[in-house]
């Protein structure tokens, strides 16, 4: 099953310029920042958002279950957040677009942020679905969206349930839905890229298909870890070359794993690399 579309292509390279104009008031342009700012822009957001969650979330919930079909929630929700992280002053760039194969694909990015999330999944220019933590199913709404979208729970904490969540994917994998996945298993704690979980290159390895790695640069600036407040910045999303899954064997997957590492490592600003690999710049203190 192809899923990359030309179109989608072009959607995803100018998905902030197709908002830039609307927001310019609202986000603040041209208006001095005051410390008081940053916190009314994220209730605005956090207010105008859940709004929009409840207007249009229960009417494509049910239209999903009787049709079968996710792409309008799925894409409702990716161009409805998209458009408020605009409104929030935050501009999300998008390189290497044209790197992303043909056909179905695994994606593997970095997390540093709880604004990283909404900048990848809005830069790829496909529908996927997502491995995401148990918790955020137990939202109402979100959770019955994320469930219709054909994301799925993972309880990292339990390693039957943990395994049961990487099988269940790669038979989504197999079947022709492309995924994302955050390899580290958690947000950073510093912005520095920590160690993967083998998780991700299992899931490659096992569906024989390629692993796009993603690099995001600048969202733990925007919202810090553990902070609701979102400041007005630039979020850098970068698609590097594919890694073919097939060349390896599960027994292989340690040498995959560090290797989409490196890549990624090597792709990211010093202050995000991690300390352990000789690309790393020596200066602060990482926890990886």
């Amino acid at each position: 099953m192809r899923e990359c579309f030309a179109g989608r292509r072009s959607r995803a390279r100018f998905i902030d310029d197709e908002v830039d104009s609307t927001f310019r008031v609202a986000s603040g342009a041209g208006i001095r920042e005051s410390s008081a700012y940053p916190m009314l822009r994220t209730i605005f957001i956090s207010v105008f958002l859940s709004l929009y969650i409840l207007i249009v979330g229960p009417p494509l919930i049910l239209y999903t279950f009787m049709t079968g079909n996710p792409d309008p929630i799925y894409w409702a929700g990716v161009k409805g957040v998209m458009f408020f992280v605009r409104a929030a002053g935050v501009r999300v760039r998008v390189m290497g677009l044209e790197r992303i194969p043909q056909g179905v694909c695994l994606f593997v990015a970095n997390h540093t942020s709880s604004a990283d999330a909404p900048a990848v999944v809005g830069a790829i220019p496909r529908r996927i679905a997502v491995v995401l933590k148990e918790s955020l199913f137990k939202w109402p709404i979100v959770g019955q969206a994320f469930s219709a979208a054909h994301f799925i729970p993972v309880n990292r904490t339990k390693r039957d349930s943990a395994v049961a969540s990487v099988e269940k994917a790669t038979e989504a994998l197999r079947a022709g839905q492309s995924f994302l996945i955050y390899p580290e298993g958690t947000r950073s704690p510093n912005g520095r890229l920590q160690r993967f979980k083998r998780g991700a290159v299992v899931m490659a390895i096992n569906a024989g298909v390629p692993v796009v790695p993603i690099v995001c640069s600048g969202a733990h600036r925007v919202m810090e870890k553990r902070s609701l407040v979102i400041h007005p910045g630039e979020i850098l999303v970068e698609f590097l070359e594919p890694i073919d899954s097939s060349k390896y064997s599960l027994e292989q997957r340690d040498i995959l794993n560090e290797q989409i590492r490196d890549t990624m490592a090597a792709a990211l600003p010093p202050d995000q690399r991690p300390v352990d690999v000789p690309v790393a710049s020596a200066e602060g203190d990482a926890e990886v």
